[in-house]
């Protein structure tokens, strides 16, 4: 169902909510009509939001995922200017690549053709060396961490999930298996409705910190709490559903097979070796658990230097980052009629793969994608990688896909045109 916004509701424009121009939280103190807070829940109303998602270190408790003592990576640029790039939105408006970036709230975006930084633009509240959250492209970083240390024999896909974590027994997972989890095809009564204040993603947002506690809530205030009351509702392994309570699982997963936090393994095993510039951080809940789901934040460069290391493979920085078989399980994709009923109509024939949507086009791409125009975008045929952080009025990517997707098809045949 498309949550796509009539042109009589459009909400003020890019220009308009920039949070430079508008003075969000500034001044010694800020205006009291230029506040954002946590507890009044601000941070997560439009356009408050345009400067909340580059700055979730100062409304929520957050953990650090060290880049290492080494030099950053090389990202050599070869600038193009790409903006006049021409195409044709879903419902057949003409578009530039610019104009896209200002009509979807884009923060920032990186394009990188066969390695090379060739497009670069901030905006808003984005500076180069600052931190913006990632959504659900979280979830991408927890699936590729889970599949390592199922390279490694540490994780079998095809145990039960309670071979890990033996709490979950009585909750939904409780026969459930780890591959089903990976792919989200567990049967669930959690549901995922943003626009919803009853929907359990709420409920889960209020577990993992995302949300403040009213006085009268009773109910789960950590992850693992949240996580052992979930309810079953319908077969393990019939159909893909999108539900973050799955990634949060294969996270514990990942911390029991591991014996570490998300956040020193994502430092050991992909920050460090592949020579982010800049530390990333998770936003944890009330007892220090990072959001495995949704809760990661990262310079955009970075995002776009994890983005090469799945185009290429896993190899990047002179280095194998993460084992090829890996990355070649995603980018190969899941089942399309398991992700069919879903009912994503901006994505005909796709699926999802172990955290990452697989969108079987004529070139292979294969993304990370979260709320708010989150995003990254591997496309092997066009050996291009688009990173991109954003703070669009509609949670939902149905308002984003219709303007993003045909920009970033046409500029990918822009670039082979070009050799």
């Amino acid at each position: 169902m498309s949550t796509a916004i009539a042109p009589s509701q459009q909400p003020a424009t890019a220009a308009e909510t920039d949070p430079e121009t508008v003075g969000w939280m500034k001044g010694f103190p800020p205006a009291p009509d230029r506040t954002i807070t946590f507890q009044n829940g601000s941070f997560r109303s439009f356009p408050e939001l345009r400067w909340a998602w580059s700055n979730v270190r100062q409304l929520v408790p957050t953990v650090n995922v060290w880049r290492g003592a080494g030099p950053a990576s090389p990202l050599p640029r070869e600038d193009h200017d790409i903006g006049a790039v021409a195409s044709t939105t879903m419902d057949g408006r003409p578009m530039t690549f610019a104009k896209m970036l200002e009509e979807t709230y884009a923060d920032g975006i990186a394009v990188l053709h066969r390695g090379k930084l060739i497009y670069e633009r901030y905006f808003g509240a984005l500076k180069p060396h600052k931190p913006h959250i990632g959504m659900s492209v979280t979830k991408s970083f927890t699936g590729v961490l889970a599949g390592i240390l199922v390279a490694e024999g540490r994780i079998d896909p095809q145990a039960q999930v309670t071979d890990y974590v033996p709490e979950l027994k009585a909750s939904a997972f409780g026969d459930a298996r780890v591959h089903e989890v990976m792919d989200m095809t567990t049967g669930l009564a959690y549901t995922e409705v943003y626009t919803d204040k009853n929907s359990a993603v709420w409920g889960l947002r209020r577990a993992n910190g995302m949300a403040p506690i009213e006085p009268d809530y009773d109910g789960p205030t950590t992850i693992f709490d949240f996580l052992v009351a979930q309810k079953k509702q319908g077969e393990h392994g019939k159909v893909f559903a999108y539900k973050t309570v799955n990634t949060d699982v294969l996270a514990w997963i990942i911390r029991r097979a591991s014996g570490m936090t998300l956040s020193d393994l994502l430092s050991e095993r992909i920050w460090i070796p592949m020579g982010a510039e800049e530390d990333a951080y998770y936003h944890v809940d009330r007892i220090g658990t990072e959001s495995g789901g949704g809760g990661l934040s990262t310079t955009l460069r970075d995002l776009a230097r994890f983005g090469e290391t799945m185009r290429n493979h896993g190899r990047f920085n002179g280095r194998q980052v993460v084992p090829s078989s890996v990355v070649e399980d995603i980018a190969r994709g899941g089942d399309p009629e398991k992700f069919k009923p879903a009912g994503y109509t901006t994505l005909p024939g796709a699926s999802y793969r172990n955290q990452w949507w697989v969108s079987h086009n004529a070139h292979g791409a294969y993304m990370a994608r979260g709320v708010y125009g989150q995003g990254i975008y591997v496309d092997p045929k066009a050996e291009m990688v688009i990173a991109r952080y954003a703070s669009h009025p509609v949670a939902g990517n149905a308002a984003n896909d219709p303007v993003t997707l045909p920009a970033y098809m046409a500029l990918a045949k822009a670039l082979m045109a070009g050799g």
